[in-house]
């Protein structure tokens, strides 16, 4: 609506409201699966006790997007769909393994989340064609945690200067298993796969956080921005988001 407002859309002659259909606002589990429908409002899914114990990245993250009124509205399929590399939404489901539920006149279809994007604004779904029905979220077991955390423009500019969400599971050495999603550092929302390497199979130690952080700020590619901030600001903020968003998720996972 905003882009045909202010002209950055080509003129339509029908717009259909799919808020309201029922399999799109679907909240459940489904096939062992944590299962949100397309058009669940955001702030359906910053309170909801499902999203809240299995996946509260995503809780987190609905949360910081825009206002109240902005998430009384907004879904996390058009925070996908607008297929920005900085969604929180998107950059949450990266973190948590989430794959997309796509509809079109032959089916439907799932894919993992980064699949969707091409670049800045743009995803490899038709318009015309196909429509993101919902998102399969792996149910989270004893010992997993997940946390996101940004940083915005201090005069409350709901652009994202970063973000990133971390979900990782606890073992009995240190940490089992991990994934890091970060933006936006590239055209696209990006795994922090340096860093998980790096994580994996490790104690939770300084030491290793602090590798984990070199092996991240190697991999991802900021860029100045007149909207968000500069290159140099960016890369000064990842180590210190890194690790708070990390330590978060590494004592969450302790008490489950």
């Amino acid at each position: 609506m905003i882009d045909l407002q202010q002209g950055r859309h080509p003129p339509v002659d029908t717009l259909v409201d799919i808020t309201q259909v029922p399999e799109l606002t679907c909240l459940e589990v489904r096939d062992k699966s944590l299962f949100i429908g397309a058009a669940v409002p955001l702030n359906v899914i910053t309170s909801s006790p499902l999203i809240l114990e299995n996946a509260r990245a995503l809780a987190t993250a609905s949360g910081l997007v825009g206002g109240p009124q902005v998430r009384n509205t907004a879904t996390l399929g058009g925070n996908v769909g607008h297929a920005l590399p900085a969604g929180d939404g998107t950059i949450a489901l990266v973190a948590l393994d989430a794959q997309a539920e796509v509809a079109s006149l032959k089916g439907f279809r799932r894919l993992p989340i980064l699949e969707l994007f091409r670049g800045p604004g743009k995803s490899i779904l038709d318009p015309v064609k196909e429509l993101i029905t919902g998102f399969y979220l792996p149910l989270q077991n004893p010992g997993e945690a997940s946390e996101f955390g940004r940083v915005m423009r201090p005069q409350g500019v709901a652009l994202p200067i970063l973000n990133i969400a971390i979900w990782l599971k606890r073992g009995i050495k240190g940490i089992e298993d991990v994934r890091v999603a970060i933006g936006p550092a590239g055209p696209v929302p990006q795994r922090g796969s340096a860093a998980e390497r790096v994580l994996c199979g490790m104690p939770f130690s300084e030491e290793i956080f602090l590798q984990a952080a070199d092996a991240l700020q190697k991999q991802v590619h900021f860029r100045t921005s007149p909207h968000r901030a500069s290159a140099e600001y960016r890369s000064q903020l990842s180590d210190s988001l890194f690790k708070e968003v990390l330590l978060e998720a590494w004592q969450a996972s302790a008490n489950l």
